[in-house]
């Protein structure tokens, strides 16, 4: 029956999909010009130069390169799937039989798991996963604080939701601490630091798709905040923008997914 139920929105969040694939195809891409030519590097090799050395740090340190990408593709793209789902455990939360009442905390837990997670698997460079204490990482690096601050962002969503759903936020702040919160968070992606794409000799041309990705991400999360607010109002389109922006949501998740660096 819930299955059901969830089944009947698929179509939409298709679509929203279909229009998220789409909008993140416009990111600039890496071309063939872009890259440098090596056929210079050709035709030394009779130049004595002690090169093993140099070429096995640099091996070391492509290899941390490469993982660090990983790491952090694998992070947006889990994120992704719980937006996704998020956004349509909301869609679907309407027509959801009083005998699954329990699926109201669906969305919220969403939040939870994926905060908790970035969280804890954000920067493995930081203890219990790297040498690096949490107080050096938080204070030396903008990037691993930027991304704390993100995951106890979405954590302060899911609790909030949560007391919201048992019904002990009644308060009127509490409706408005989702859009704040979302704003916030959106307006800080625009000065997120990425220092994974700052390598290899296209790094120009990948940070410059990474910043684009990051502005896709601002964007839209900025409408959900939005939408969430202004669906908050009693007006005659109250229930359009109730709509919409767990669209967006399924958007952001997609956008998420499809993150390449």
């Amino acid at each position: 029956m819930i299955f059901r139920n969830l089944l009947a929105h698929l179509p939409l969040a298709v679509a929203t999909a279909v229009f998220a694939v789409l909008l993140v195809s416009s990111a600039p891409k890496a071309s063939a010009e872009d890259q440098p030519m090596h056929s210079d590097a050709t035709g030394h090799e009779g130049m004595s130069m002690p090169m093993d050395e140099p070429m096995q740090m640099d091996a070391a340190h492509q290899n941390k390169i490469l993982a660090d990408k990983k790491e952090s593709e694998f992070n947006h793209h889990l994120a992704g799937l719980f937006v996704i789902l998020a956004g349509i455990f909301i869609l679907a939360q309407g027509t959801l039989p009083q005998r699954w009442s329990f699926l109201r905390f669906a969305w919220p837990a969403c939040f939870l798991i994926s905060g908790l997670f970035l969280l804890v698997f954000s920067d493995t460079e930081l203890w219990p996963f790297g040498p690096q204490s949490w107080w050096y990482g938080l204070t030396h690096s903008r990037e691993d604080l930027q991304h704390k601050t993100f995951a106890v962002i979405l954590l302060a969503l899911g609790v909030v939701e949560v007391q919201r759903v048992r019904g002990f936020l009644k308060s009127a702040w509490a409706k408005w601490l989702f859009p704040v919160l979302a704003c916030f968070g959106s307006v800080l992606l625009l000065f997120h630091e990425h220092h994974s794409g700052m390598h290899g000799a296209a790094h120009m041309t990948t940070m410059a798709r990474i910043k684009a990705e990051h502005f896709n991400f601002s964007a839209t999360g900025f409408g959900i905040g939005v939408f969430r607010g202004v669906s908050e109002v009693p007006t005659r389109w109250q229930v359009i923008f109730a709509r919409l922006w767990p669209l967006l949501m399924i958007v952001l998740g997609v956008l998420l997914v499809l993150y390449h660096e």
